[in-house]
C-alpha cells in the first residue's frame, strides 16, 4: 500500500455542496465513502487521515465532519461497503460454477486476487490491521472465519442436495472447515499445491476436501 493519496485523488461529483467547492451532483456522503475507499486501498486503516479523505473527496475537513463525526465512523462506513461488495461479487461468480470442488477452487482464486479487487480489500485489512479494523466496524461484527463459513453454508447444502457429499454432513461444521482450509490455501503457499494454478487447487479440492465430505460423519 505504497501508492500516494494524491495519485488517486479524483473527486466524484456530488449533489450536496460545500461552500468551499464548486456545486456537485452526487451526495457528499457517497463521495466521502468513495474517497475513504481509495485511501484505504492506497494506505490502509492506520495511515489514512481524515484530512486526506476530505482532500480526495474535494470537500473541506469541516464539511466532512458534518457527515462523519470521526475517522472510525468514516472508515467503518467504507469498510462495510467494501465488505458487501466483496461477498456480493463472490456469490455472483461462484453461482456461475457447478460443483463444490470447482467452487472451492474459484473461491481460492478470488481470495488470492484480493489486491486486484477493491471489494476484497476488506479481507486484507482484517488480516493485516485487526485492531484498527475492529475499532472501525465494532465488536459486533463476526470474525473472519465465521463470516466466510456462513458464506459457504449454502454451497455445502447445495452439494448435499446434489448428492456430491454425504447426506448426513453437518453443513455449518463442514462450511467452517472449508473456510479454514481456504484461508490457509489463499494465504500460505506450499510445495504440493500451486495455489495460483486453478487446476492444481481444483485437484486438491477434489481429492481431499470433497472426497472427505463424501464419507459418513458418524463413521469417524
Amino acid at each position: 500500500m505504497s501508492m500516494s493519496v494524491g495519485a488517486v485523488a479524483n473527486p466524484v461529483p456530488g449533489r450536496e455542496t460545500d461552500p468551499a467547492v464548486k456545486p456537485e451532483t452526487r451526495p457528499v456522503r457517497d463521495r466521502l465513502i468513495d474517497a475513504a475507499e481509495q485511501c484505504l486501498m492506497a494506505k490502509g486503516i492506520r495511515a489514512t487521515t481524515v484530512s486526506e479523505v476530505a482532500e480526495v473527496a474535494g470537500v473541506s475537513r469541516g464539511w466532512l465532519y458534518r457527515h462523519f463525526p470521526d475517522k472510525a465512523e468514516l472508515l467503518g462506513a467504507a469498510i462495510v461497503r467494501l465488505n458487501d461488495a466483496f461477498w456480493t461479487g463472490s456469490r455472483t461468480r461462484l453461482d456461475e460454477v457447478e460443483g463444490l470442488d470447482e467452487q472451492i477452487a474459484v473461491g481460492v482464486g478470488l481470495a488470492r486476487k484480493e489486491s486486484e479487487t477493491p471489494g476484497a480489500l476488506v479481507l486484507k485489512l482484517r488480516q493485516e490491521e485487526p485492531e484498527a479494523f475492529t475499532a472501525c466496524v465494532g465488536l459486533g461484527v463476526r470474525g473472519l472465519i465465521p463470516e466466510i463459513a456462513a458464506f459457504w453454508e449454502s454451497y455445502v447444502q447445495a452439494a448435499i442436495d446434489r448428492g456430491e457429499i454425504h447426506p448426513d454432513t453437518d453443513k455449518a461444521e463442514a462450511a467452517e472447515w472449508i473456510a479454514r482450509i481456504m484461508m490457509s490455501l489463499a494465504t500460505v503457499p506450499g510445495e504440493q499445491c500451486n495455489v495460483d494454478d486453478h487446476d492444481s487447487v481444483l485437484r486438491h479440492a477434489r481429492r481431499y476436501i470433497v472426497a472427505a465430505l463424501r464419507s459418513d460423519p458418524a463413521a469417524s
